[in-house]
Parts: structure tokens; sequence; C-alpha cells
């Protein structure tokens, strides 16, 4: 799944090659990916892509004076930008993975697609992003919010501190791949209680978001698209990495599976040296 980093990127690319081009039309293959009725998909015609950014996850065109499309690509979805698209004709109703096409006046513009059969992404053409029930519930910025919000935020959600971090009412931005690598740089176990952590703990594990989403984006931004994925794996430490060795510790990278995800973790570095069990609500081995 795309997270703050990817999105951030992506908002970037936008701005560097879109912003500035009018719109020629905007195409809906998967009409369950369009969330809105109300303006029509051909109400972006003629005007002007003004903007790009993001709200956590979510991504933001900005089009004319008052309108947005807004994105959440979810765990399959991608931006898939085209300098010129093989066939001027409209895209027919379930275009393979195309869930909608921006045209632009200079023949290029984008794709949004979803691969596999859990359509999960979400497109929304509103006045205002927050219309959007997912944007209007965020937390604040997880590359925004200082030290004692972030703290208050935590303590005030009483749970396991991996899903704590990436509950987007908490915390905007923050996924299950970085959440990861944050608790990895933290030092914590994935399932520490984040009403046991004390000042020191969240100090710590403060500066490990910071310096991992930061860099993160540091080396997204500048990315194409296309590259992006690439960029995100080579990044990462345990995430994504299990049974290859720790490159803090050589121990080796262990796994928690769940129903539909899992999660990555170093015991040596995190769990003094205990494994995590590995089932739903797993807890320390003793």
């Amino acid at each position: 799944m795309p997270e703050l980093p990817e999105v951030e990127a992506l908002a970037a690319y936008l701005r560097e090659r879109a912003v500035g081009h009018t719109v020629e039309r905007l195409e809906v293959s998967s009409f369950s990916a369009l969330k809105t009725f109300d303006p029509p998909a051909t109400a972006v015609a003629g005007l002007t892509v003004t903007s790009a950014g993001r709200h956590g996850k979510f991504l933001d065109i900005g089009l004319g004076d008052d309108l947005h499309l807004v994105v959440h690509l979810a765990r399959a979805g991608w931006l898939h930008y085209r300098d010129a698209f093989k066939s001027p004709a409209p895209l027919k109703p379930g275009s393979g993975p195309i869930a909608i096409r921006m045209r632009l006046d200079d023949g290029s513009g984008f794709d949004l697609t979803e691969a596999g059969t859990q359509k999960s992404l979400a497109a929304y053409l509103v006045r205002d992003p927050a219309e959007v029930p997912g944007v209007s519930r965020l937390g604040p910025d997880a590359l925004a919010v200082s030290r004692d919000e972030f703290a208050d935020r935590l303590k005030g959600r009483n749970g396991q501190v991996k899903g704590v971090l990436v509950d987007q009412e908490v915390l905007a931005g923050i996924g299950n791949a970085y959440s990861d690598e944050i608790l990895h740089v933290a030092k914590l176990s994935p399932f520490a209680l984040t009403g046991k952590l004390t000042d020191e703990q969240i100090d710590t594990l403060y500066a490990a978001m910071r310096a991992v989403e930061t860099d993160a984006v540091a080396r997204s931004v500048g990315q194409k698209a296309a590259e992006l994925k690439g960029e995100k794996r080579a990044g990462m430490r345990v995430h994504a990495r299990t049974g290859l060795p720790c490159p803090v510790c050589g121990d080796i990278v262990r796994e928690v599976s769940f129903a539909d995800k899992s999660l990555q973790y170093c015991a040596t570095c995190q769990t003094g040296g205990k494994p995590l069990a590995d089932r739903r609500l797993s807890k320390l081995i003793r």
C-alpha cells in the first residue's frame, strides 16, 4: 500500500509534470472506483490542474478554482503517468486494471490502476477535500505532529503500538510497512502497549518516526512513478524481509502473520531476543 512517502512523491511528480495543464477529459472505467456523482466526471473537462498535494495517504489533485480529485490508492492501487496514450479512444467499462484515466492537453496524463480482485481504490470528485470521509477523520500528519501532541495521541488511544501507529485517526500517513521500520529503529516490540511507554521510549519513537519518514520522502521525491515501488523496497530494513539478516545485529528478521497482512521485526533489536508467537493477538513467548 502506498504510504506517506510514496504519495508525497506522486504529488511532487504531478506538480512537476501535470500542474498548469488543462484537462481534456476524465474517463472512468471502473464505476465503483469513483465514489461521488456530483459534480460529474465530465465537469473537469477544460479545467486547469492547479495543484497536487496529499492528506495523509490521500492524493489531492486541484482542478480549476474549486474542484479536487482526491484519491486513496488502497492496497493494490497505483498511478501510472503516460507521456502519450496509445489510443485517443475513450476507455471502455472494465478496461482491465485501469479504473480512471485523466487526459491532459499536451497528450499526456495518468491512469489510476488497481491489481487483483479486491477493488478498494477510491476516488472522489469534490469541492472540498473535507467532504471525503477518510480525510475528515484524519489525525495530524506524521511529519507535522509535535512531540507533545504525538505523546498525547498515543497515550489517548491505549493499545499495541503497531496498531496505534497505523490508525489514521491517531496519525495520518503511516501504514503497515513504515510502522515496521519505525519500530525497528526505535527498538520497540510491535506489541508494546502505548499506555505503558516511558517518556524516554516516546522520545525515541517520535525521533524514529521522523527519521524514517523524512528519509523515505527524501529517497522517493524526484523518482518517476514507475520507480517508486522499487525504491521503497530497497530502503526497507525489516519489512518484507522475513528470513533475511537484520542490517543492525545480523539476527534473522521474523514475521507475525494475520488473516490479511503480516508484520516483520527483529527479536534481538526489539523484543529482548524473544520471538513473538505467530498468531493474532500474539504475546511474547515466555
